[in-house]
């Protein structure tokens, strides 16, 4: 299950997510020569990072949706840097890879399972795992008011056989998951990253792209906008502070693992 983004729009409501993936990146101590798979790349502002960063060394950037890759190419290029657009589901790399990074991402792969094999056999031996995504409790906003709104009688009946976008576990089941994984080394931790999105604009944004994209996708035309219109004005109500801030909780999973 894939879903086709705007680049553009994407790269203007994406701050919080570059945040976190500058922090991640300041955690690889890389030496200059490494191989990076970047899983997710988005608009490839954090994979134009991580190529900077090793000059002898070169980066992948892998997105399903044609868009990002577009917007990422355009935007971000150069003679070790590479995006391609792939499903990572579909992914299947020889060993190879160094490291292998993913940032705000990998909640929209459904089977981990298949990916962390995945992901464990494209590495050289002692090859880095470094991923942060949505887990148990994420926005809880957004998801509780998208819930009402497709409970609606306007829309139940598109949605009765929806399958939800997400997969958000806890620490503990992801916990279980990697410990059937053959890696070597690995540490499991959550963090909160909550956000106070500066105003409207900036929320709205975010719930333009990438938020609403797998509902209005099942939407007819007549009836998207009505649908996004609701459940912006309800997360606004929701979500804005007195100092016209708005807030949303973010729960993230966060993995370390080494072959």
């Amino acid at each position: 299950m894939t879903f086709e983004f705007d680049g553009e729009k994407y790269k203007r409501a994406s701050g919080q997510q570059k945040t976190w993936g500058k922090g991640l990146i300041s955690e690889l101590e890389l030496a200059g020569h490494e191989r990076i798979l970047d899983l997710g790349s988005g608009d490839g502002a954090l994979t134009a990072e991580l190529a900077e960063l090793v000059p002898s060394g070169c980066v992948l950037g892998i997105d399903a949706s044609k868009s990002m890759i577009a917007t990422a190419r355009k935007d971000h290029s150069g003679a070790n840097l590479r995006f391609e657009r792939l499903d990572m589901n579909e992914m299947d790399f020889e060993p190879g890879f160094d490291v292998v990074f993913s940032n705000a991402t990998l909640h929209w792969i459904k089977d981990h399972k298949r990916l962390l094999r995945k992901v464990f056999e494209c590495l050289r031996d002692r090859g880095n795992v470094r991923f942060q995504f949505a887990g148990d409790g994420n926005c809880p906003n957004f998801i509780q008011i998208v819930r009402e709104v497709m409970a609606e009688n306007s829309y139940v009946d598109t949605f009765c056989d929806f399958e939800w976008p997400w997969y958000m576990p806890t620490c503990r089941e992801y916990q279980t998951l990697m410990d059937e994984m053959p890696f070597r080394e690995k540490k499991i931790w959550c963090t909160d990253g909550d956000k106070f999105f500066e105003t409207s604009e900036a929320m709205t944004g975010w719930i333009d792209q990438p938020c609403l994209v797998p509902f209005l996708g099942c939407l007819a035309e007549r009836d998207k906008r009505a649908f996004r219109n609701a459940v912006v004005e309800r997360m606004l109500a929701r979500t804005q502070q007195a100092d016209g801030t708005c807030l949303e909780l973010f729960r993230r999973i966060n993995v370390r693992a080494r072959k």
